[in-house]
């Protein structure tokens, strides 16, 4: 790897200094991931109940009756609860969780008492640092990427921009049991292998290739995706040797394809046994009634404020308008990135809850940092281009203070439900709140949450199950 840059010890500088803002908990779709290595872990089973019985209330709501009992509908046939979330996360905490639970052991051993059960604090925090890294290193990866192309300075500012100023902190910091941040980190590495080995690959790294393939579906099943990059560099081989442009014949890349494709289906394994032992079946993931081949929602996705992409994020329409500058590094590069990045927002607009319900901002597309990350460097190195590097240096310093103010400020107002966390918000509101409400409030809450976030978070999931409770009953009007 080398000696790192003047730029890379900066961004191990700043990720250190904010992993005091990763908040240790567990709640809404990330009772689900975490219960998968929770449960293998302290059970050696995938029994589940006792993550739904002490998950938090909104959770609970509509999964539980007035009793606290599980609700029948929610066993499937075989009689396990319908967990249909992803293994990959547990996958990727489970040596941390690992290295915990035996430190929690010996620490009994010796007289101590902290519960080896998986809900205690060690085993939470591990669980928020391991997310925080693996977001960290879906940035570095990235960062060393964008700079393969484009200069140093553009991919540093590019980097910032998507850490700070996308929804990508929301779920690598404060919702770190959930399953974003991982998923950013498995497309990071596997868009860098792909690069790295692309035009070249042996059969072993095409069988690695594989693997990463592997567990990117394991964390988040949209990244199915991303298999359009060597689907296309594949098929761009076929015709090259097929019209004698490439010393590699037919038959020796068909073969690579398939060593890729059963790499990929044994690190894909995971997830088809324990659906499998979930549902009874190794293709049922749980989500298939919430899909339709019809995309009903693509500019909604874009702009609703019902979490649209760009409007709650806006440095991403630069992101994406940065691809198509990227023809001047490599032309096959940023073709097939756009096609990457459509075909993402179509499956998104195919889905029924293409808004993420509870979200921030679009966080589906999280997955999709490593991309945007190379986007935004391409177009900032496109104005430096037209305008010269001072003024093209001056402007990127500007739009990321800017956004990132603005995001940081739209996310503490998701945070703590000034603004609704489901459906959409008054961006008339939102917008005054950002100017007369979040400085008032922002540094007293940050002191709440760095010093007393146990209650700060209680007041939180309160006013979250107010909202819920109020929707069902307008639901019920």
């Amino acid at each position: 790897m080398g000696r790192l840059s003047k730029y890379e010890k900066i961004l191990v500088l700043i990720f250190l200094l904010t992993l005091p803002l990763s908040n240790p908990w567990v709640r809404g779709d990330g009772i689900g991931y975490y219960a998968f290595g929770r449960a293998l872990l302290i059970e050696h089973q995938l029994n589940f109940e006792k993550d739904w019985l002490a998950a938090n209330q909104s959770f609970r709501l509509g999964r539980t009756d007035g009793a606290g009992h599980i609700l029948p509908g929610e066993y499937t046939p075989t009689g396990h609860l319908d967990n249909h979330f992803a293994i990959g996360p547990a996958i990727l905490w489970f040596p941390f969780l690992l290295a915990t639970h035996l430190g929690v052991l010996a620490y009994d051993t010796l007289g101590g008492h902290v519960a080896a059960d998986g809900y205690a604090r060690p085993y939470i925090v591990t669980m928020a640092l391991a997310t925080a890294l693996y977001g960290f290193l879906a940035l570095w990866i990235s960062f060393r990427l964008a700079r393969k192309y484009i200069s140093e300075r553009w991919a540093f500012f590019a980097t910032l921009g998507i850490w700070f100023a996308s929804s990508l902190p929301v779920y690598m910091y404060f919702n770190p049991s959930w399953s974003h941040a991982h998923a950013a980190f498995v497309v990071a590495l596997f868009m860098w292998y792909w690069d790295a080995t692309r035009g070249a690959r042996t059969w072993a790294q095409w069988l690695c290739l594989g693997l990463i393939g592997g567990l990117m579906l394991d964390v988040y099943y949209m990244n199915v995706v991303l298999l359009l990059l060597p689907l296309f560099e594949s098929l761009s081989g076929y015709w090259r040797a097929l019209h004698r442009t490439s010393s590699e014949d037919v038959g020796r890349l068909f073969v690579k394809n398939l060593v890729f494709c059963g790499a990929l289906f044994a690190a894909f394994f995971p997830t088809l046994i324990t659906k499998k032992i979930i549902y009874g079946s190794y293709l049922k993931l749980g989500y298939e009634h919430l899909w339709s081949w019809t995309p009903h929602a693509l500019i909604q996705v874009c702009v609703s404020a019902d979490h649209g992409l760009f409007s709650w994020t806006p440095i991403l329409l630069l992101s994406v308008a940065g691809l198509f500058f990227l023809h001047r590094y490599d032309g096959i590069l940023g073709a097939y990135l756009i096609i990457v990045f459509a075909a993402f927002l179509y499956v998104i607009g195919c889905y029924a809850d293409w808004d993420g319900l509870s979200s921030f901002g679009n966080r589906f597309f999280v997955s999709l940092a490593p991309i945007f990350i190379l986007g935004l460097a391409a177009f900032l190195d496109s104005l430096a281009r037209a305008w010269g590097e001072h003024r093209a240096a001056v402007f990127a310093y500007c739009m990321n203070s800017v956004f990132i103010i603005w995001n940081l400020g739209l996310i503490f107002q998701w945070g703590t439900h000034m603004i609704p966390a489901r459906g959409p918000i008054s961006w008339r509101e939102a917008g005054y709140n950002q100017v007369a409400v979040v400085p008032v409030r922002m540094g007293r809450t940050l002191k709440v949450y760095l010093t007393g976030r146990k209650e700060l978070m209680g007041h939180i999931e309160e006013e979250d199950v107010k909202q819920l409770k109020s929707r069902q009953v307008e639901g019920m009007e």
